[in-house]
C-alpha cells in the first residue's frame, strides 16, 4: 500500500467538509457574477440545440455571446470582491460546456457528420482536450509564479479555442467549403486535432490580465471607439470579422511564446527584472484610471 495514500484521503476528505462560503449570510453581490455564468451556460446549452436543428448561424452567435459574459463575469466578481470557490467551479463546468462542447457539436453537425466515426473522434478529442485543460487550469491557480506570469496562459485557452476551432466553418460561409473535397475535409480534421493539442500543450500564450490592471487617462476613449468599432464589424461582417480574429491570434502566439522565453530569461539572470519590468514606463505620479482592483481570480 502507498504510504501517502492516507494523506492524500484526509486531505481530500478535509477539502468536502470545507464551506463553500465562509459565511451563513450571503451577501447579493456574491451571487452576481454567478447570474452572469447561468446566462453564459444557457447561451452554450442553447447552442448545442441550434446546432442540432442545423442553425449554425444562430449556433455560432450562442457561442461568441458565452465567450463575452466569460470575459465578464471573473471581471465582475474581482470589482464586486465576491470571488468564490462555488464560483470557480461553476465557471470551470460552464467553460466545458460553452467552449469544449458547444464547439465540437457545431463543427460535427456542419461539415464532419459526413464521415461519421473519423469526425467524431476528432471532435471528442477537442471536447476532452478543453476537460483535461480547464482541470489542470484549476489546480495550477494555487501555484506561486513571479507576477510576469500572470500575462501568459499555459496552453491555449479554451474560450480562445472555441473561437479559433471554427475557421473551417468561417472559412465555409465565406466560399471556401472544405466539403468539396476530401484533401480539404482531411486539413479541417487535422486542424481541430492540433487546436485540441494546443489547449493541453505547455506553449504561453498572452492573456494580457495585468494590461487591465491600470491603464493611462489619455488611452480610455481610444479603448472605447476601438471596442464599438470591434463589435460593429462582428454584427455586420461577422464571418469576416471572426476569420481575420482567430488568424490574428495564431500568428500571434509564436511572438507570445519568444516574449515568454526572453522574460523567463531575464528573470533567471536577475531575479529583481521580472518586478521591475512590470512597472516599467508607469511613472509614480502618472495619471491612471484603476478599473479593476487587485484579487485572486474567481
Amino acid at each position: 500500500m502507498d504510504p501517502e495514500l492516507p494523506q492524500i484521503e484526509k486531505e481530500i476528505t478535509r477539502r468536502r467538509r470545507r464551506r463553500m462560503f465562509s459565511h451563513s449570510r450571503i451577501p447579493v453581490r456574491m451571487l452576481v457574477p454567478n447570474f452572469f455564468t447561468l446566462l453564459g451556460l444557457c447561451a452554450g446549452l442553447t447552442s448545442i440545440r441550434m446546432s442540432i436543428e442545423e442553425r449554425w448561424d444562430v449556433a455560432l452567435a450562442a457561442i461568441v455571446f458565452a465567450a463575452m459574459l466569460d470575459g465578464i463575469d471573473g471581471r465582475v466578481a474581482r470589482l464586486l470582491k465576491a470571488s468564490s470557490r462555488f464560483g470557480a467551479e461553476l465557471d470551470s463546468l460552464a467553460d466545458f460546456v460553452n467552449f469544449g462542447v458547444a464547439p465540437a457539436i457545431l463543427l460535427f453537425t456542419w461539415g464532419l457528420v459526413d464521415i461519421k466515426s473519423i469526425g467524431w473522434i476528432c471532435v471528442m478529442m477537442f471536447a476532452l482536450a478543453s476537460a483535461l485543460r480547464l482541470a489542470r487550469f484549476n489546480v495550477a491557480v494555487d501555484e506561486e509564479k513571479p507576477k510576469w506570469q500572470s500575462n501568459f496562459f499555459t496552453g491555449m485557452p479554451t474560450p480562445a479555442a472555441a473561437i479559433v476551432v471554427l475557421l473551417p466553418f468561417y472559412l465555409g460561409n465565406l466560399g471556401l467549403d472544405a466539403n468539396v473535397s476530401r484533401v480539404a475535409m482531411s486539413v479541417v480534421l487535422l486542424y481541430t486535432v492540433v487546436i485540441a493539442v494546443m489547449m493541453v500543450s505547455t506553449i504561453p500564450t498572452y492573456s494580457g490580465k495585468l494590461l487591465g490592471e491600470r491603464i493611462r487617462r489619455e488611452w480610455v476613449l481610444p479603448i472605447f471607439i476601438v471596442a464599438i468599432a470591434l463589435v460593429a464589424c462582428l454584427v455586420t461582417y461577422p464571418y469576416e470579422t471572426l476569420a481575420i480574429a482567430s488568424v490574428s491570434y495564431l500568428a500571434f502566439i509564436p511572438l507570445s511564446w519568444r516574449r515568454f522565453v526572453a522574460k523567463e530569461r531575464a528573470t533567471q539572470s536577475d531575479p529583481g527584472a521580472g518586478a521591475a519590468s512590470n512597472t516599467a514606463g508607469v511613472p509614480e505620479t502618472a495619471r491612471v484610471i484603476d478599473l479593476r482592483p487587485v484579487e485572486p481570480k474567481r
